[in-house]
């Protein structure tokens, strides 16, 4: 069983939950829509295990938040290696077209059409996000993308199968 984290790092928890979440579903954007197998040290960090073959409690949360990212429908996966990676994921269809699809408030930017529309767009501002270092921005953007895939957002699609398989 793991110990609950202390009030004050719940913050900290859930800013690497929003990170690591927001880099494993761009890696599935940027594959898609190959399968391809996820691992925690694209996402975190490589780490060698300690003297007893564990990893870092960090290293787990990163491959729970692969496993949570799952069970509510982001992704798919056939199979775990240890806990260090999940093998044949992608995006499920409802979260590719949630990630991918321009925002009405952000498309209208005056650059070419094209380019507008990917800038507009959920991963986009995730990438920026990400490259800002800015976890603020990457808590943002991933509530909303989860409001939308959960359906409590205003703008939320119906939610019939939620990208189960």
């Amino acid at each position: 069983m793991t110990k609950a984290a202390a009030p004050h790092g719940d913050s900290l928890n859930l800013d690497a939950f929003f990170g690591d979440a927001a880099r494993a579903l761009l890696l599935l954007v940027s594959a898609f829509p190959r399968p391809v197998i996820l691992q925690v040290d694209d996402i975190y960090r490589v780490e060698e295990t300690d003297e007893f073959g564990m990893h870092s409690e960090r290293y787990l949360a990163c491959f729970a938040a692969l496993q949570w990212l799952a069970e509510e429908g982001y992704l798919r996966y056939e199979e775990t290696i240890r806990s260090e990676a999940i093998d044949q994921a992608r995006l499920s269809a409802r979260c590719f077209v949630l990630l991918t699809r321009p925002r009405p408030a952000l498309s209208d930017t005056g650059l070419p059409a094209t380019l507008a529309l990917e800038q507009s767009s959920v991963a986009s501002e995730l990438r920026a996000g990400l490259a800002e270092r800015s976890s603020a921005a990457v808590r943002r953007t991933m509530l909303t993308l989860m409001a939308t895939m959960s359906g409590l957002a205003d703008d939320a699609p119906p939610n019939e199968d939620c990208g189960q398989a």
